[in-house]
């Protein structure tokens, strides 16, 4: 049975430029949109419509000091906000745009006009806090649209799977002591940002509700799917989101020019399928992915191709497929999943 994907596309977002030779290019969505574009794919997909978002939907998430400091950027050159991350004139609009954009999205899949969506905005969203930008990100375009769906549409749980090879540390920092939204990650450690331990699940009463699996560099497919399969499924099942939000890096590509992981348009496929049954398990399929790193051009627009496929239904990664995968994992792998497990057993207790 096919689904009916949105898509969240707007040529605005080309505009923000984080300086010349910067890895996150306005030349990755170019990628991307050309693909979409292209008579084979264009007509498969329901275009979802960008917006602004209001000033009060990003207070929800950042200061109001943070938000006027962006503000403040418009119309200004470059401001440099961190080391890595600076603004052009454009920015704080098309920031703005990104927020609107995963919102819409996210109302999209709430209402049924669509069955899952992917939201294709920049700048990525992950690394901003509450009042600080990092790592290439301005807003926090995943967490504003976490809470948008709590607000909005009255969830008390959402969970965020996030994929990318960078930690979230913005998404971890933002929901540590909230229990309405579960936080799952993988990402390449000890690396940039330097946080995303073991250790780290959460405190008071989001004790629990986040669950970080360190990889270290050189993880392919299989131990993705193992880890997706035997820690996130069970978590998330008990959980039992009522909206799952995917944070999607493609810098885990294997000839990524920023990490050292080695997952394969194929990966990525399997990776989406496991959270596609989770959403079906729990939530009729609701499901809401949104664009964060990836800098190989041509290696993430395959991967997002690869991924909109599962999310159409038009490939379906095979449960004997994803069981073969795990089976075929290393040492390393099976004790970072028995060290994540015996973490979080007093919250969720696996197999």
């Amino acid at each position: 049975m096919s689904r009916k994907t949105g898509i969240v596309k707007d040529k605005r977002y080309l505009q923000h430029s984080a300086g010349f030779a910067h890895p996150e290019s306005p030349e990755r969505l170019a990628a991307i949109y050309e693909m979409l574009d292209n008579p084979i794919m264009s007509w498969k997909f329901t275009e979802i419509e960008t917006r602004e978002a209001t000033y009060e939907e990003i207070a929800t998430i950042h200061s109001p000091s943070y938000v006027d400091y962006i503000a403040s950027t418009a119309g200004k050159d470059s401001v440099m906000l961190d080391p890595d991350t600076a603004t052009s004139p454009e920015t704080y609009h098309i920031a703005k745009l990104a927020v609107g954009g995963v919102c819409n999205a996210i109302n999209s899949v709430m209402t049924g006009d669509v069955d899952n969506a992917f939201a294709f905005v920049r700048p990525p969203g992950h690394h901003a806090d509450r009042d600080a930008a990092a790592g290439f990100c301005i807003f926090n375009n995943v967490a504003i649209g976490a809470m948008h769906a709590i607000l909005k549409h009255n969830l008390k749980r959402v969970l965020i799977v996030d994929w990318d090879l960078h930690h979230g540390n913005g998404t971890q920092h933002i929901f540590y002591k909230d229990q309405r939204v579960l936080y799952f990650s993988t990402h390449q450690y000890p690396y940039y940002p330097g946080t995303g331990s073991v250790e780290e699940i959460g405190q008071g009463e989001g004790e629990g509700y986040t669950v970080n699996v360190p990889l270290r560099g050189g993880a392919g497919d299989n131990a993705f799917i193992k880890i997706f399969r035997r820690i996130l499924e069970p978590v998330a099942l008990k959980f039992n989101p009522e909206l799952v939000l995917v944070s999607a890096g493609f810098d885990i590509y294997h000839q990524d020019p920023l990490g050292s992981m080695r997952v394969t348009p194929d990966g990525f496929a399997a990776l989406m399928r496991i959270l596609l049954n989770i959403a079906d398990s729990c939530c009729q399929g609701r499901l809401v992915a949104v664009l964060e790193g990836g800098y190989h051009v041509q290696g993430l627009t395959k991967s997002v191709k690869a991924v909109l496929e599962e999310m159409l239904d038009e490939t379906h990664y095979s449960e004997a497929k994803l069981s073969a995968s795990e089976q075929n994992t290393d040492d390393e792998t099976n004790r970072l999943i028995s060290q994540v497990a015996n973490k979080i057993h007093p919250f969720w207790k696996l197999g």
